[in-house]
């Protein structure tokens, strides 16, 4: 975008933002829905995990082989294209009455909603560089709502209706959603004339020779596979006699965490100002600090549960922040390159998400409820003792 040209309006940047969290959430449907699509689907127990490890899979897959093609393709198309395949997978997966069906419409649904992170840098290209940070963060507070949101909603919708009734629902708002942004959307022709192959092959090039992303990445993926941990565990703490909440209320409280996307905009804010490194150490301390905040409450049911909704916050806030942060870093080193470096970002942190989900099950299961908190909160202390080299490195730069 060249200097004379408007600002993105605030309308675009709210269409995007909605966007981003509807897509983003038919990642997430599933994991509280486990059990009855296994039922319903004959998948065993040992391998009713995969109902979200596909849709994980497809994900990762798509941030790495489809992402890249939004520095090659035009956008709107591209999307729109995505969510078109995305809609068809879902009513698959609504309909699924076979394991093998089921799984391959999961598979299906996270390849196509990598759509969310072709709308990322979307709206990166459509703002002033003064103004960058503070569009994306806005846009990213959506894709977070729609993470924080899924859950929930999954489950209520669930309890009341049918499992199948969330992924037809979702069907009906992704095509909806293709057309609306069909429509709204400008046209974004990328300048590159590589090719497929060559733009893939460039993929470990690009990891390798841009520290920015490397760094940016590590600090996310500690961050990232906290949150993840904590997401996986705290449902599983909520419902044991510790708290005894039923569904509905394990559902409330999830509603808790969205408060913490108002860090997004703020972060932007924060980088477009220069205050980069400041921020995401403040980052990083938040999400030591949501699960310290739980370790020390007191033994009273109730002040240990609104101890645990306040670190929640805390934690989402952290993840937020520093998810803006990144992406901020990241969007200064070329609209040629920024959708593969958005699709590498979100690759790395997303393997760290998954780990965290994996160690979180296992430390919760065998260690216990204190375990698990210090395991969550050693992931985002590495990344801060990380980020000390950064800092350590700028400081011996300005000497």
């Amino acid at each position: 975008m060249t200097s004379h040209q408007e600002h993105i309006a605030p309308s675009m940047v709210a269409l995007l933002a909605a966007a981003a969290g509807l897509i983003v959430a038919n990642l997430y449907y599933a994991q509280t829905l486990v059990g009855p699509i296994a039922t319903a689907t004959g998948l065993s127990a040992d391998a009713a995990g995969l109902v979200v490890t596909l849709t994980q899979i497809g994900y990762t897959l798509g941030l790495l082989f489809i992402v890249p093609l939004g520095d090659l393709l035009e956008n709107r198309r591209l999307v729109v294209t995505a969510l078109a395949a995305t809609a068809v997978a879902l009513v698959a997966a609504a309909f699924a009455t076979s394991a093998w069906v089921f799984l391959a419409a999961a598979l299906a649904i996270g390849l196509g909603s990598v759509a969310a992170q072709i709308l990322v840098p979307f709206a990166a290209h459509l703002s002033h560089e003064s103004k960058r940070g503070h569009t994306v963060g806005k846009v990213v507070s959506g894709l977070l709502l729609g993470i924080m949101l899924a859950r929930p909603a999954a489950s209520l919708v669930a309890d009341r209706t049918s499992w199948h009734v969330v992924f037809a629902g979702a069907a009906v708002l992704i095509a909806l959603l293709a057309l609306v942004l069909r429509a709204k959307l400008p046209q974004r022709v990328p300048h590159s004339r590589t090719t497929y192959p060559k733009l893939i092959g460039s993929l470990w090039t690009l990891f390798k020779t841009t520290p920015v992303l490397r760094r940016r990445a590590a600090y996310h993926a500690g961050l990232f596979g906290s949150f993840s941990l904590f997401w996986t565990v705290v449902p599983l703490a909520l419902a044991s006699p510790m708290f005894g909440l039923s569904q509905t209320g394990i559902a409330v409280f999830a509603l808790v965490g969205m408060a913490g996307a108002v860090a997004s905009p703020v972060a932007g804010k924060l980088a477009d100002a220069g205050h980069s490194l400041a921020a995401t150490a403040a980052a990083l301390g938040l999400g030591i600090a949501g699960f310290a905040l739980p370790l020390i409450a007191p033994g009273s049911r109730d002040v240990a549960l609104a101890i645990l909704g306040i670190a929640s916050i805390v934690l989402d806030m952290g993840v937020a922040a520093n998810l803006v942060l990144g992406q901020r870093a990241i969007f200064t080193l070329g609209a040629e390159v920024r959708s593969r470096l958005n699709g590498l970002y979100f690759a790395v942190f997303f393997a760290g998400g998954a780990a965290g989900s994996a160690l979180g099950g296992w430390v919760y299961a065998r260690h216990g409820w204190h375990a698990a908190l210090l395991a969550g909160m050693a992931m985002p202390a590495a990344a801060l003792l990380y980020w000390v080299g950064e800092a350590s490195e700028r400081q011996a730069a300005a000497v």
